[in-house]
């Protein structure tokens, strides 16, 4: 600060030496002001000097409390891991303690309803008992009342073949033909012979599904037209009679292989 001053002190000497120069004027007649300038720079260095001073104080303070700051701080972050790890300890004991008493009581409701169950068991198993008993004596009646009806339907399906096999052979004979079975329930193969005139020894077959009432050609050889199959079919279940339609097909193959 004291630099601050100094261009006013070369100033007025410069002027001391103008004035020597040049001739008196009416400033020169004017009395000198003292500002103090000189004093006002002392006590700015003594104000700057002490707050130096405090300003060094003030951070020796601040880095001791700041330094005593960090102490404390690790003091107690090492306090809280102990802490922590008592925390954990007890709360492991505890969950091993809680464990324990759930496992001692799971164990306790398992063997009630161990005994539960096995008291059920037992009486469930006397019902079932009971229950199968009545039903074998059922069993048995219908076993009975069905061999009976089994038995009067053998009859009547003898009776039935004694009708049909001199039917059946008249066909076979008169058509050139032959039943097959194909292995699938409810399923029959008819195959014809003597279809082709150039070859009498040539097959021509059919496979008919007899599951339900209303029967139906599955499977067909040599292809025949769509038409035809159906309308075959359409007779048969109407009017059952079987004779006629094995004739039809016949009529069909030889038409087709001409």
């Amino acid at each position: 600060m004291g630099t601050m001053f100094e261009p006013s002190l070369s100033t007025s000497a410069l002027r001391s030496s103008v004035h020597l120069a040049d001739p008196p004027s009416m400033a020169d007649s004017l009395p000198s002001i003292n500002f103090g300038f000189d004093d006002l720079r002392d006590r700015m260095a003594r104000f700057t000097e002490k707050f130096d001073s405090f300003i060094a104080k003030g951070r020796k303070q601040v880095l001791a409390e700041r330094n005593h700051f960090r102490v404390n701080v690790a003091e107690l972050q090492e306090e809280q891991r102990v802490k922590q790890k008592e925390i954990e300890l007890l709360a492991h004991k505890s969950s091993d303690h809680a464990q324990s008493v759930e496992k001692e009581a799971a164990e306790t409701a398992e063997m009630h309803a161990a005994i539960t169950s096995i008291t059920t068991q037992r009486d469930a198993r006397a019902q079932h008992r009971d229950r199968i008993r009545a039903e074998i004596a059922a069993v048995r009646k219908q076993v009975a009342q069905r061999l009976a009806a089994q038995q009067q339907h053998a009859k009547a399906l003898d009776a039935q073949a004694r009708r049909n096999n001199p039917e059946l052979d008249f066909w076979q004979s008169y058509l050139a033909m032959r039943i097959e079975g194909t292995g699938v329930t409810d399923r029959l193969k008819f195959i014809f012979t003597h279809v082709d005139e150039k070859n009498w020894d040539r097959e021509a077959w059919f496979e008919l599904d007899t599951e339900k009432r209303d029967y139906r050609i599955v499977c067909v050889k040599p292809k025949l037209e769509i038409d035809q199959i159906v309308r075959c079919v359409e007779r048969l279940n109407e009017n059952r009679d079987l004779g006629i339609f094995l004739k039809d097909m016949r009529g069909l193959f030889t038409a087709t292989l001409k």
